[in-house]
């Protein structure tokens, strides 16, 4: 399998730290995630008294007498540890966002997050600018 990735991710947020977690998962939806229909643009990460909650990640429905609801809250499996130094490194402004599943090598579903701060416009154009020097420099 194929990494998906939230390239959208990348152009909206400055990431500020990453964790790896896995998820609670049912069976029809890892199917899906190893095909790679997954949807990732919209979902955003909480922490819950319970622990961390995934909300708004879309995994479509696969043909079969399972069914799962594509849009369910999914719960992200970190240790303690990482849960608390989230919740003391979360101020006003910041927020929790997936970049990427991936398999590990034992075959687990595994989710990369990052704690973001939202880029203004300014600053999505200066990438814009960045980016496109770097290309004029290849191509020349």
């Amino acid at each position: 399998m194929n990494p998906i990735v939230n390239r959208k991710a990348k152009f909206d947020y400055v990431f500020l730290e990453t964790y790896t977690s896995g998820i609670c998962l049912l069976g029809s939806e890892v199917k899906s995630i190893k095909e790679g229909k997954v949807n990732l643009i919209d979902s955003y990460c909480i922490l819950d008294v319970s622990g961390m909650i995934l909300k708004n990640m879309d995994i479509p429905t696969r043909s079969g007498s399972f069914q799962h609801e594509p849009k369910r809250d999914r719960r992200l499996l970190l240790r303690k540890k990482e849960l608390k130094k989230i919740d003391s490194s979360l101020d006003r402004g910041l927020t929790i966002i997936p970049i990427k599943i991936f398999t590990n090598p034992k075959g687990k579903i595994k989710m990369e997050i990052a704690i973001c701060r939202g880029k203004k416009n300014y600053d999505k154009r200066e990438d814009i600018k960045r980016r496109e020097a770097e290309r004029e420099i290849k191509s020349s």
